[in-house]
């Protein structure tokens, strides 16, 4: 389960609370949904599947895998948000 650590020494001081909640709000209520991609200052790679499997809030994330497991995250540790398209093109 990872909550941040891993980027706690490399932050996004670019990402605002508020440009992260409408960002990740965008994408989670497109429709119809496709999937897309958060990737964190650590370099991790998250896979969002499904629309309601992430909250989002004042600039916090929760996304609940398949598995039922939780990842917490914050707009600091977010480098950026790739849609399908986009990681199809990399």
């Amino acid at each position: 389960m990872w909550f941040g650590a891993v980027a706690a020494a490399r932050y996004n001081s670019g990402m605002t609370a508020e440009h992260f909640d409408k960002t990740l709000q965008a994408y989670q209520r497109r429709r119809p949904f496709r999937s897309f991609s958060v990737r964190f200052v650590s370099g991790e790679l998250l896979d969002v599947d499904h629309p309601e499997a992430m909250v989002i809030r004042s600039g916090v994330g929760v996304y609940i895998n398949s598995a039922g497991v939780p990842t917490l995250f914050d707009h600091e540790s977010v480098s950026e948000v790739i849609g399908e398209t986009e990681r199809r093109g990399s």
